[in-house]
Parts: C-alpha cells; structure tokens; sequence
C-alpha cells in the first residue's frame, strides 16, 4: 500500500507540482484546498489537480477545505491514515499582508494551529512545513545559511512564517515522537515541463516572474520595477530563483529524512546565486523572444536589497541540490505561460 500524504494547499503552484512528484515516488497524495490561490476546474476539482490526473493518468482525492473548518479537518482524518502531512496552504502576497496584517496572523496561524491539533489527535506525527526565507528578514550577512538569525521579518507574511516555525519547533521539543522538517524556500519560479501547471495568480501578480511572463505574453502591458537604488549589480533587487521542480523534489527529500525520526530540522532550498530583476528581465526576453517593457517605480515598503541562500546544508542532509539553471526556468516558464495566456481558465469553460 503507498504512503497517504495529506498536501494542504495541493491546488497552488508549489503544492501542485509537488502532488506530481509525490505521485511519482509512489506516495497517494490526499489533496484539501480552499481555493483562495487556485482555480476551481469541472466536477468541483481544482483545474491543477484535474490537469494532473490527466498529465500522469491517475486520480487523486481532492477536497475543497479550508483549514479554519476543524470540524471537516477531523472529518478528514477520521477517514484516512495519513503518514504524513506537507503543509503548504496559507495566504502568501508581501504587499497584502503589510495592508492586512490582522487577516494574515488570523488565517495563517489558526489554519496551522488546528492542523497540528487534529494530527496531534489522530497520531500523525510527521509535517513538511512550507516557509520561507523571509523569516531571515534584512540580510546580516550572504549567503544566508540555517545558522542566520530568524525573526526580525519586514513583513506580517514573514512573521507568520517564522511564528508558526517556533509553534512546531516548541511542539516537537514537547512532543518527542514528533517529526518536522521546516523547508525555507528562496523564489520559486518556472512550471512543469508538459506546460500543463504552473503558476496562475489571482488577480495581479505579487511576484516578479508571473507579472514578467504577463507582460511577455500580452496581458499586461509593462512591469514596475520598484526600487532602482539598491546597493546591487545595477541597483535592482537581487533574489535567489529556483525552479518550482526543483523545490518539489526537495519535499520528496524532506519526506524520507522524517523517516530518521530527525526531530525537528531546518533547510534552506534555493540555488546560491543571486539575480537582479533587471538580469531576469533579459532572461525572460530571451526566452520568449519578446520586448518586456517596464517602469521604475518607487520601492515598496517591507523589500530588501538582496536574499540569496547557501544551500548546502540541504545537499549534506537531504541529498539534494538545485538541477535547472535560470535558462530553464524561463523557458519552462514561458512554455507555461504561452500555452495558458489566461491562466488555468483557457482549460475552464465559462
């Protein structure tokens, strides 16, 4: 019998390639998604899932839940035995949660707090944890590595990432027979190859690359780039980009390190080199072979200059390393993005 893993949040861009790669190594992923980053698709399943299922000629349990309902969330797990849990839903836009910070702490910490209850309750003792390396907040020092300080956040959208890593660090300290990896990601970007998922904003585009391959594609007619005064290469941003595939292999990693009863551990997943939003520009020009216009616009509050990761911890421990390299990114990127120029709605009748 394969492994039964719950994906919260399964429907979004991370979590949906990684159901992919879950399925490809054998594990039965059991998806619940509330639709708040994702596309509803026909007979009530989210459009990524439905194209999934397809793509791999399979099926997968999906249901629409929202995390804030612990009635249905117990429903759940009354009804499965799950091994593990890779918990990836949670409101995730910088900008938005500096404008809503109270909306951003209430979801993202009562949607985790009930998960660990009703896991805690049903004896799932195993969590993937989708952070991100905005926990660091302003760099003190590059690369960053697991040993920099966390907390000091720029942002509401940080702080409940880093708040929800102390809640499971200090469950896993009282709870000894808990396991959690917490994977702090870089800037996930580019699709699955097959151009069949990738990632569909809601609305306007909170991340740079989305809104780039918009632009490249025709529907939106230029990118603000905000803030051309960084102390960097050419005074833009400078990030550390992965490709999404890459990131979904290192939950794969994550999942068989929980085998080692690893207690609670920490990785970062990025590659180790930084880009700036000007370099990404040319390379999505490149790609796509088109113009990509844009603006400088003020910066916004809450950025900073420049976040790459020393990823070597991960490659030490888990076994694995970033494989595509920026070229590939964008050209996944765009292959997704020019087959889908609206999204996963060209797939959704109207």
């Amino acid at each position: 019998m394969a492994e039964k893993v719950l994906v919260t949040g399964g429907a979004g861009y991370i979590g949906s390639h990684c159901v992919v790669e879950l399925i490809e190594a054998g594990y039965q992923p059991v998806v619940v998604d509330n639709y708040s980053n994702a596309v509803r698709g026909e007979g009530n399943v989210a459009e990524s899932i439905r194209r999934i299922e397809k793509l791999l000629n399979t099926s997968i349990e999906f249901h629409e839940l929202d995390l804030l309902d612990r009635p249905a969330l117990e429903k759940l797990f009354k009804k499965h035995s799950f091994s593990a849990v890779m918990h990836f839903a949670g409101l995730k836009a910088v900008g938005e949660s500096v404008e809503q910070p109270l909306r951003y702490y209430r979801v993202n910490l009562t949607a985790s707090m009930n998960l660990m209850e009703v896991m805690q309750a049903h004896n799932v003792h195993n969590l993937v944890f989708s952070s991100s390396a905005t926990v660091y907040g302003d760099p003190q020092h590059l690369p960053i590595d697991e040993r920099h300080p966390v907390g000091a956040c720029t942002n509401p959208y940080g702080k409940t990432k880093y708040f929800i890593e102390e809640m499971i660090k200090d469950h896993c300290k009282s709870e000894k027979d808990w396991n959690a990896v917490l994977l702090r990601y870089f800037n996930p970007i580019g699709a699955h190859s097959s151009g069949q998922i990738g990632e569909d904003p809601q609305g306007i585009p909170n991340n740079l690359m989305p809104y780039v391959a918009q632009v490249a594609v025709g529907r939106r007619p230029f990118l603000n780039v905000f803030g051309n005064d960084y102390e960097t290469v050419d005074g833009t941003g400078v990030r550390d980009y992965i490709h999404v595939v890459d990131l979904a292999k290192g939950h794969i990693a994550a999942l068989k390190k929980l085998k080692d009863n690893c207690g609670c551990q920490v990785y970062n997943l990025g590659t180790g080199k930084g880009y700036s939003v000007l370099q990404m520009v040319k390379a999505m020009e490149k790609a796509s072979g088109k113009e990509i216009k844009y603006k400088i616009a003020p910066r916004r509050e809450g950025d900073i200059a420049s976040c790459y990761a020393d990823p070597t911890l991960a490659e030490k421990e888990l076994g694995w390393t970033a494989a595509f390299d920026l070229e590939r990114m964008c050209e996944d990127l765009w292959r997704w993005q020019s087959m889908n120029p609206t999204g996963f709605t060209n797939g959704v009748p109207s």
